[in-house]
Order: C-alpha cells, then sequence, then structure tokens
C-alpha cells in the first residue's frame, strides 16, 4: 500500500517456519509456539498472536470464507502478509492449551504473565530488532490489552480490534443473565484445555460442594441439561471451566483478576469492531476507548464478521506496525481517531471523540397502544402487560410514527422502565430495531439486565450508561413497582424517511434468524410463569433516551408528516 506522501513496506522476503518450539517460562511451564520468520540474516520487528485456540489451523494455507461457529476461533492472521514485508510473526498457545504445559488459566494472571515473558523472549532473539507489537482478535485481542497492562519493555503497540475487555458483562454474565451457550462454545474450541478450579482451591473441597449444591436449587440453571451435568458431574473434561464460571453469578474477586487495568497501560492501541457484534465485542470496545489514555484509534465496521482465517485490516495493521515498530511515517496517525461505518448508507463518518459531540439524546417515552414518542404522557396514561411463561415468551412493541427524515442515530442508548411482575426475579431483554416502509424489520443492538441486579453506581456511570455492579441481588417483591435501567450497546444506523424506531421489550432471547444474533443469544430463561406489567405514565415514565446525532429537528408527526388535506 502507498500514497503519494506515504508507503509500506514491501514485499521481498522469503519465509522460514518452525513449528512447535518451546519457549520456558519462569516457573517452567513451556509455551508451544510456531515461529515465521523472513529468510534473512536481518533483525526484524516481532509481532505475536496468542490464545487458547487449535494452533496450526491458525495459519493454514486455505482461502478464507464467512465466519461461522466452526472457523470462528481462526483469529491470528496471515504471518505471510506480515513475514513477506519484514516482520516475525509468532503464533503461540496460552499454558495448558495445546502442546503448551501447565494448567490453563482463563485469562487470569499467570496466562498474562506469560505472554510477558513471551514478548521478552521474542526480543532477544538474534533475529528479532527488539521492538514487539501484538496481533489478532477476540481471545487474540483481550489478551493484547491484559498484557498491555504490565507495560513489557519491548512492546511497543498493540493491534487489538474485537476485544471484549470484562467477561463478566461483555459475554457471559450479560446484564447479569447467564449466556450458557457461549460459555459451552468457549469450552469447545480451547485446544485440549487442562483446567484446575479457582474456586475449588479458593474455598475448600467443603466449601465448594455446598456452592455446587446451592447452584444445583436454581430451576432456571437446571433445566440447561448441559449445565446440570457439569455441575454433577465437576470434574469431567471441560466442566471443571463451566463450573468455575457458574459459581462465580456474581462480579467480584474471580472476574476482577481477569480485566485489564487500563490506568497503567503506555502501549499505543489499534481498536475497533463491527455493529453487529453487540453481544461479544461491542461493549469492550467502547470501554477501551474511553479507558484508554494512550495514543489510539478506534474502528466501527459494518455489521460483517471477518472472515476466517482473519485477514481483512491486514494493509491497516501494516500501517500501524510499519510507524510504530519500524519508524516509517505511513500517515496513520494522521487518520481521523474514531472511523465508522455508519449502517441504512454504506459510508463512513469520522470524528475525533467518542461518543460524537454533536449528540443529542432524546427521550422517546413509552405510551399506550404501543407508542414509542418524544411527546410526554397523557393525564390518566396507564401501563401495557404480557406474560413470560415456559410455554409462551411474550413481548411488547413500542413504534414510532414514521420518520419525516433522514435521522442518524449513533451511540449509546437508555431505556429507562417502570415495571413490576408476579414473579421475584425478572430478566429483561431488550432490542433496539428499525421497520422500514415495506414491513422490512432488523436488530440493530440489545441490551439485557437481571431485575435483582438493578443497582447503579452512579460514580461510575454516565447519563447514558448506567454502571451495574453486579455485586450483589436485591430482593424484587411480586407487585411492587421497581425502576430499571438497561443500557443498550451503541449502534451506528441511519433511520430513512418513512421509517419507524422499534423498542421490543421481552423477557428471554428472540429465535436468532442470523449468526450475530445467536452469538448475543443462548442465555437461560425463567422457569416460573410470571405477568409482567410496564408503566408509562406522568409519575412513571418510562422512556428510551436515543443519541440523535443528524436530523428529527422537528420531531415525529402522528400524522405521519404527510401535507394536510381538506
Amino acid at each position: 500500500m502507498f500514497s503519494r506522501k506515504w508507503e509500506t513496506s514491501r514485499r521481498e522476503y522469503g519465509i522460514i517456519i518452525q513449528r512447535d518450539v518451546k519457549i520456558t517460562m519462569s516457573d517452567g511451564t513451556e509455551i508451544n509456539a510456531d515461529i515465521f520468520r523472513p529468510d534473512s540474516n536481518e533483525r526484524f520487528p516481532g509481532i505475536l498472536s496468542i490464545s487458547a485456540f487449535v494452533l496450526r489451523p491458525q495459519t493454514a494455507p486455505i482461502k478464507p470464507e464467512a465466519f461461522s461457529r466452526a472457523n470462528g476461533y481462526l483469529e491470528a492472521g496471515d504471518p505471510n502478509f506480515f513475514v513477506c514485508r519484514g516482520y516475525i510473526h509468532v503464533v503461540a498457545n496460552v499454558r495448558g492449551t495445546g502442546k503448551s504445559t501447565g494448567t490453563y488459566d482463563f485469562l487470569g494472571p499467570k496466562e498474562v504473565q506469560d505472554t510477558y515473558e513471551l514478548i521478552e523472549w521474542i526480543a532477544k532473539q538474534p533475529w528479532c530488532s527488539g521492538k514487539v507489537g501484538m496481533f489478532g482478535v477476540s481471545y487474540f485481542a483481550r489478551i493484547q490489552i491484559a498484557v498491555a497492562a504490565l507495560n513489557p519493555p519491548s512492546l511497543k503497540c498493540i493491534f487489538a480490534p474485537w476485544a471484549y475487555t470484562d467477561y463478566y458483562r461483555d459475554t457471559i454474565y450479560r446484564g447479569g443473565i447467564l449466556g450458557y451457550k457461549f460459555l459451552g462454545g468457549l469450552a469447545k474450541h480451547f485446544s485440549i484445555a487442562r483446567f484446575e478450579s479457582e474456586t475449588r482451591r479458593t474455598l475448600g473441597e467443603d466449601k465448594f460442594k455446598t456452592a455446587i449444591d446451592e447452584v444445583l436449587q436454581d430451576p432456571d440453571i437446571t433445566a440447561i441439561p448441559e449445565l446440570a451435568q457439569a455441575l454433577k458431574n465437576p470434574d469431567e473434561g471441560s466442566n471443571p471451566f463451566m463450573v468455575d464460571i457458574l459459581l462465580n453469578r456474581l462480579d467480584g474477586p474471580f472476574w476482577e483478576e481477569r480485566r485489564p487495568k487500563y490506568e497503567n497501560i503506555a502501549v499505543p492501541a489499534y481498536i475497533g469492531c463491527c455493529w453487529g457484534n453487540y453481544g461479544l465485542h461491542l461493549p469492550g470496545t467502547f470501554r477501551s476507548w474511553e479507558n484508554l489514555e494512550v495514543p489510539k484509534k478506534m474502528l466501527l465496521g459494518p455489521p460483517v464478521y471477518l472472515d476466517r482465517p482473519v485477514y481483512q485490516l491486514q494493509f491497516e495493521s501494516l500501517r500501524w506496525f510499519d510507524y510504530w515498530l519500524k519508524g516509517i511515517e505511513t500517515g496513520i496517525m494522521d487518520v481521523p481517531p474514531v472511523r465508522l461505518f455508519l449502517m441504512g448508507t454504506n459510508h463512513w463518518k469520522q470524528s475525533d471523540d467518542w461518543p460524537l459531540p454533536q449528540t443529542l439524546w432524546t427521550p422517546f417515552y413509552l405510551h399506550e397502544d404501543g407508542l414509542l414518542s418524544e411527546h410526554e404522557h397523557w393525564p390518566d396514561e396507564g401501563s401495557s402487560s404480557f406474560e413470560d411463561s415456559p410455554w409462551h415468551r411474550g413481548n411488547l412493541e413500542f413504534a414510532s410514527p414514521p420518520l419525516v427524515e433522514d435521522t442518524e442515530v449513533i451511540g449509546p442508548i437508555l431505556l429507562k422502565l417502570y415495571a413490576s411482575t408476579t414473579d421475584d426475579e425478572i430478566l429483561w431483554f431488550i432490542s433496539l430495531r428499525e421497520r422500514d416502509e415495506q414491513e422490512n424489520e432488523r436488530i440493530l443492538t440489545r441490551g439485557w439486565l437481571r431485575g435483582t441486579h438493578r443497582e447503579i453506581d452512579p460514580a461510575r456511570s454516565q447519563p447514558w450508561l448506567p454502571f451495574h455492579p453486579h455485586k450483589n441481588s436485591q430482593a424484587l417483591y411480586p407487585g411492587e413497582v421497581y425502576e430499571f435501567e438497561v443500557g443498550l450497546v451503541p449502534t451506528g444506523n441511519l433511520f430513512k424517511a418513512g421509517s419507524r424506531i422499534i423498542l421490543r421489550v421481552t423477557c428471554s432471547d428472540d429465535e436468532p434468524t442470523n449468526e450475530f444474533e445467536a452469538i448475543a443469544g443462548g442465555s437461560i430463561c425463567r422457569q416460573s410463569p410470571s405477568r409482567i406489567t410496564l408503566y408509562h405514565n406522568a409519575n412513571r415514565p418510562s422512556q428510551l433516551i436515543v443519541p440523535i446525532t443528524k436530523g428529527n429537528i422537528m420531531g415525529t408527526y402522528f400524522s405521519g408528516g404527510k401535507p394536510y388535506m381538506p
């Protein structure tokens, strides 16, 4: 790649491949890696990609295909691209996976420390210039942000898009609700993971068994056969891993030690995601943007996950690596800090900050008859109800009048909901949708919240984004009305004139129609039948707070914006 003013490293080297290289860590654990380097006696910068997934397929010479559950873990990048342009690419397995020894640490401190040591090992090799970067998405990206907090001396930059950074909130307990299918899929794709229960070690054998017995009393958990089986047989296969997750249903030390310490990071970071990945990586992207105080770039792409094996963004990453690892002026730092693909236009926008400075958060109130409008409530408005049970998963939908002008909605969305239930728990599943003039509908984003986890930490919240600590369960009594604040994952969409904004409220996953919806699904649901009531009146003004960045200047029209005819 080149322009009139700059160019990237040229393709000019052959490749030397070393398979199954054993690298000894300070505690004696051996990390297994494949090393790809230029066929030259020169010294080159290193690029590290490391995960728990099967090693050899990551770099197989196969034609990329669309993302699927089967090939989704092929995320390390193409060594041929980097090596031919003067980089060493090391692709490795974390401890306890593949041919690496030791026990799997599930992105814990030992795994992150190993990555630190591996970076320094690469930097000291005779074929390395002493500078190292990291590349990869998902697991490969998450561990980049974690190790960057340790600031290895030789780590000069990371390229880490599609990174969940809070395992509890982003993937496994969205809104405090267990996403069991993601958990099972994760365990299946780990490469021969050897896992010792951290919870068993912490609690001791007697308390560990008591904790398992308590979870087995939860009908929402035992309704899922694979979860019940794991709890009853905690030592079999990948069950120790699954049981640790199931025994840590609240946020706490187990999850805290698996979060990156953003305040320590001093390494330039390239982050990003796609709009379709609201159920996995997208929340972590915005968390990283908010907390990283380093040179950074954020790219928000169209709602299409990267092909597998991953090859997209290779020239973008080359510009990043050339600048930070080779000192080549590639123009990458002249690119606006935030670039986003605006759905509905197929065009890109750019900004210096996030959320976009021009954002106007506008309340759309929930009304009777399924109306969603900026108009505040009329006297004596009441409520709407639906039922939720294993035999009927009801829902409520609220739709705006047809928009009279193209309206950009870009940023985080907040639902303030007043509601009651006949049960002692409620699981909120919220979706924001677009319905066009032909009645075609698509999901843009979602939000989740367990009712007993409704507590908010004001010190860590923004007006547009509540922070739920998930540290305690607050009792929820049948028939009492509570306020719930549900943050929806940010989105970026142009609602065209004639389309409607749709809010869907339910207590279970919708049936998925594509892979993104499936990734965002797979959650447990209540086994106890209940009736849910949403209140929308002047005293309990349930409302959806929408980030409008352009359009809707006059607001919506109950008339639909049609010219008056006598």
